[in-house]
């Protein structure tokens, strides 16, 4: 009985799940509503706080306006008895919000040279920052599964839409196609899991009849981000292939 003890007392003891939600605005869920205070935008809505409810411990410090400059505050939150971690960053280190400010309010011309511009810098930059971030996270929580999530085009193709030109939009679209890219390789040199988006948000844009992107809204910062639909189709596509 002794020895059956002392053995007992030396194993292990399991480590309750840990999830930590690191990112953007997409992350944290704004433009889906039910915000839970605070500046980041945090919305109970998010795909995050839909896989916090599996989890015993949550910590959900993904941020608006984030980058992977910026997120030096929520590695706070990993610690090596984390075991999931997702996250959705870079769209912002690109410029997201002056993209589609130049795209709202000028031609086509001053869009497609704003759009280049975002795709060089993801060429060239981004791929270095975001190997950067992923090893932080790796460093910060070892024994974590890492799951990157990318983001979707905002445009269903030849939907009419008048928010912006045909051109703009797809300027638009193909920055997404290329920032999807670069962060699908990012994540698979970090051997990390990669969610596309892409395709389950196809039929889902901004002006489709079943949107899941806001279009032009106040508040603004909602403006171009996934609503309450749009957030649900994250966690769906996030919990389809388990870890």
């Amino acid at each position: 009985m002794a020895g059956v003890l002392a053995v007992a007392l030396l194993a292990p003891v399991p480590i309750a799940p840990e999830y930590v939600a690191l990112g953007d605005s997409y992350a944290s869920g704004a433009g889906a509503g039910s915000y839970l205070g605070g500046s980041c935008r945090r919305s109970s809505n998010a795909y995050t706080a839909l896989q916090g409810k599996d989890f015993p411990s949550f910590k959900f410090v993904a941020c608006s306006g984030a980058t992977t400059k910026s997120l030096r505050s929520q590695f706070r939150a990993l610690s090596p008895a984390t075991t999931l971690v997702t996250i959705t960053v870079g769209g912002n280190d690109l410029g997201f919000v002056d993209v589609m400010t130049t795209c709202t309010l000028n031609g086509d011309r001053a869009c497609e040279k704003r759009v280049g511009k975002a795709r060089d810098f993801a060429r060239d930059q981004l791929p270095a920052r975001l190997d950067a971030t992923y090893a932080t996270i790796k460093a910060a929580a070892p024994g974590a599964q890492l799951v990157v999530l990318g983001y979707p085009r905002l445009f269903t193709p030849d939907d009419g839409c008048r928010t912006l030109s045909k051109r703009k939009r797809q300027a638009l679209n193909d920055a997404a196609d290329e920032l999807s890219g670069v962060i699908a390789a990012a994540a698979e040199r970090a051997g990390a899991r990669y969610v596309d988006v892409r395709e389950a948000f196809a039929e889902h844009g901004v002006c489709s009849g079943e949107p899941w992107i806001n279009a032009l809204v106040s508040p603004t910062d909602d403006s171009y981000h996934p609503n309450k639909a749009g957030q649900a189709a994250y966690f769906q596509a996030l919990t389809s292939g388990r870890w």
